[in-house]
């Protein structure tokens, strides 16, 4: 008896106490989704035929057909539907009679692993509506005829990426009717770096080209002096790829719900794609032997490594950095998320993140292996991602390092990033994950140490420029190389290197020896910083104030980083940058005012006419170091609408829409849209140009509807100036 309740006990899931149903991580697994489910008894004489029912289901899934069009999947050699989240897609379905929408119900599911959650996003019912919303769940019927209905379905933009089985169910009165499971109509739902409201969105396009959809790049590698450069296929859009891809996910035990998240899929994979501790990817081997297996100098690219791995879930032998990152390449680009491949010259492995890399030297001079634990790597590759990071302060999304080439735990497990590039470069390595590690890779500096009889350390030399000394990835469009090493450090020697360094220190970077004392702030100066109201277009002054309460003469080197951001939170360029020296008298105050002109900021500006300062300043009296940083919004100019004469219902009335150009430049490509909900659709109008400082008149006819408090909405997109809006609240009279 015993013996048969413990292999009772052995298959069933195993439960905790904390959770009602076993953890949910594995895309491939499915539950019984029942064709009939009845709401009680069901009386003699039911025949599901009397009711509507489900004939045939038609997805547009092939690559000419609109959906994988529209969605940039058409180059996956996949059979099935594939489209990017938040984005509509269309699907068709033939009943056995014309619909009819007074009496008849359907509704559609998506569903995801084995227990379908509707909380946890794995199970997702949408009901037909008449309006798509942006970004969430929904469907409405486009087009009826005879028996079949065309549906436009727009998926959530923090939908869950990954595949998700698809059904259509119809309410009878004894019970629903679902349409029989057919994994034909299963729907891969991936990453959409063109929408906006997406956590990868990437607005050039010839950006999303080569870092989402081209399947061949370059990997840097050889040494400072002898940049070598090599080919490496990605293939993405590989049969079985995108399923291998969806396993590693599985593989990392990512719960299902985590996945519409890029910032945990990236953590999780940059641990999957080595073997260490998790029998991941690829086995790492770094000694030369590569017995029963691949040299990594062999691999021309990432596909055979990931069908490999899919097929026997056994790490496949071997690795080194490029290989770890052009296979981690693959699997971002594959789920929709912008990714490069990265080499860093002269990469420092910092084994205790100290930002200093102990050589220590004997007696005659020499380094003795044994004591020295760092190292220095001729190159190291690795990865960026493209995201917006949320759980950061605003001005840290953007490019992310993640690298799975193992090197050091983090978190428990060989693991590394996203850490935000942002944040490296101003020393702000407080923000996770894996910062101080990745500034040490491209800051550490080198300290020749001797070593005395009695153990006491004799420092002999510090080499501060040698490490990170050139950082570079592909061109976009071309093969050429990209020089970023100015995207993760100021210039080599200059004050902002090593002010940011020591901004680092002060946020937490272990730096020197246990000897250090413990940091102790500038109490006595106090820094502040202040930007002018400004419209779009315009200069605009922001100002630097120092206040000195002490009784000491400082002098303090400041730097002033101004950045063009997203409205995200998305850094895309550095547009202003000065050094200067501030002389601080004892008890009193010093303001400096920069004028930031918009010859310096229009270039470059994006829509939401955003923008984040940095300003670090170190008292080189005491050293120590105060920073501050600000977001500063622009105004950008409204749209004017104006109605003539009284609003009545069936009654042709005109609205007019007014724009004024504030910026010093003629405005290309002008589009207005106008809509009113209830009142009037959607009118868009294309205006070739607008000149500087000239208004734009636009007059539209046409009869509202129904009476009632309604809005007109209008906006203005062109080239050089995006976001542009108006609105007007109108009542319409009875007639």
């Amino acid at each position: 008896m015993s013996e048969t309740t413990s292999t009772n006990e052995e298959n069933k899931l195993p439960l905790n106490g904390r959770r009602a149903i076993p953890p949910n991580y594995s895309n491939d697994e499915e539950n019984e989704v029942p064709e009939m489910e009845a709401f009680g008894l069901i009386p003699r004489g039911f025949n599901p035929r009397d009711y509507l029912r489900v004939v045939d289901i038609y997805m547009f899934k092939e690559p000419h057909e609109i959906n994988k069009q529209e969605h940039h999947t058409d180059r996956y050699y996949n059979p099935k539907l594939i489209v990017r989240r938040g984005q509509a897609f269309q699907i068709q379905i033939d009943f056995n009679r014309p619909y009819k929408p007074e009496t008849d119900q359907f509704w559609l599911e998506f569903l995801m692993g084995r227990y379908p959650q509707q909380n946890k996003g794995t199970y997702i019912p949408i009901l037909v509506g008449n309006v798509l919303k942006p970004g969430q769940w929904g469907a409405k019927i486009i087009h009826r005829e005879n028996n079949s209905i065309r549906l436009s379905i727009m998926s959530s933009t923090t939908c869950i990426i990954g595949k998700f089985r698809f059904y259509v169910a119809v309410l009878t009165p004894f019970g629903i009717l679902r349409t029989r499971r057919n994994s034909a109509t299963d729907t891969y739902i991936l990453f959409n770096p063109t929408s906006q409201l997406d956590a990868v969105y990437l607005d050039d396009e010839k950006e999303r080209e080569e870092y989402v959809l081209n399947d061949v790049g370059i990997v840097f590698h050889g040494n400072v002096e002898d940049v070598k450069s090599r080919s490496w296929s990605y293939g993405q859009f590989e049969e079985n790829i995108l399923d291998a891809c969806l396993f590693l996910m599985d593989k990392a035990e990512l719960e299902l719900s985590g996945r519409g998240n890029p910032i945990k899929i990236c953590r999780v994979a940059s641990a999957v794609i080595n073997s260490r501790d998790d029998n991941g990817v690829i086995a790492g081997s770094w000694n030369n032997s590569y017995d029963y297996g691949v040299a990594p100098s062999a691999w021309t690219g990432s596909v055979d490594i990931l069908l490999e791995y899919y097929s026997s879930k056994q790490p496949v032998r071997y690795g080194q950095c490029w290989v770890f990152a052009g296979v981690f390449n693959t699997f971002l680009r594959c789920l929709g998320i912008p990714a490069r491949l990265i080499t860093n010259y002269s990469s420092a492995h910092d084994n205790n993140a100290n930002l200093r890399l102990d050589f220590f030297l004997d007696d005659e001079g020499k380094v003795d292996t044994k004591l020295t634990k760092d190292s220095v790597w001729n190159y190291h590759c690795w990865n960026e991602a493209w995201m917006t990071r949320p759980d950061l302060p605003v001005g840290f999304g953007g490019w992310q390092v993640v690298d799975g080439t193992p090197q050091e735990t983090s978190d428990g497990m060989y693991r590394c990033g996203p850490a935000s590039v942002q944040a490296i470069k101003h020393g702000h390595v407080c923000f996770q994950f894996d910062a101080p590690f990745v500034y040490a890779e491209v800051n550490g500096d080198i300290f020749f140490t001797r070593m005395e009889k009695n153990g006491t350390q004799v420092v002999e030399n510090i080499d501060t420029t040698h490490i990170g000394r050139l950082i570079v990835t592909k061109e976009v469009g071309g093969d050429g190389m990209v020089d970023i090493t100015e995207e993760y450090k100021f210039r080599e020697g200059s004050d902002e290197e090593r002010l940011a360094l020591e901004t680092a220190v002060m946020y937490g970077v272990k730096k020197q020896s246990i000897q250090d004392t413990t940091y102790q702030p500038q109490t006595d100066v106090d820094m502040d910083f202040q930007a002018q109201k400004a419209v779009l277009g315009n200069d605009f002054k922001v100002t630097i104030t120092f206040r000195n309460k002490s009784r000491n003469s400082y002098t303090a080197t400041t730097y002033l980083s101004g950045n063009i951001v997203f409205y995200t939170g998305v850094t895309k360029r550095e547009f202003k940058k000065h050094s200067f020296t501030a002389k601080l008298e004892p008890s009193s105050s010093n303001s400096f005012d920069f004028v930031i002109k918009s010859s310096e900021y229009m270039r470059d500006l994006l829509e939401q006419a955003s923008f984040h300062f940095f300003v670090t300043a170190r008292i080189n009296e005491t050293g120590k170091i105060l920073a501050v940083q600000k977001a500063v919004m622009l105004e950008i100019p409204t749209l004017r609408i104006k109605t003539k004469g009284e609003l009545v219902a069936g009654k042709e009335t005109s609205v007019i829409v007014e724009f004024t150009n504030p910026l010093k430049q003629t405005l290309e490509n002008v589009t207005l849209r106008l809509e009113g909900p209830g009142v009037l659709r959607t009118i868009k109008k294309q205006f070739g140009r607008i000149p500087m400082n000239s208004t734009l008149t636009w007059e539209v006819r046409f009869t509202p509807m129904r009476p009632g408090l309604r809005k007109l909405i209008a906006s203005l997109n062109s080239d050089a100036l995006r976001h542009v809006y108006g609105e007007l609240s109108v009542q319409i009279q009875k007639p």
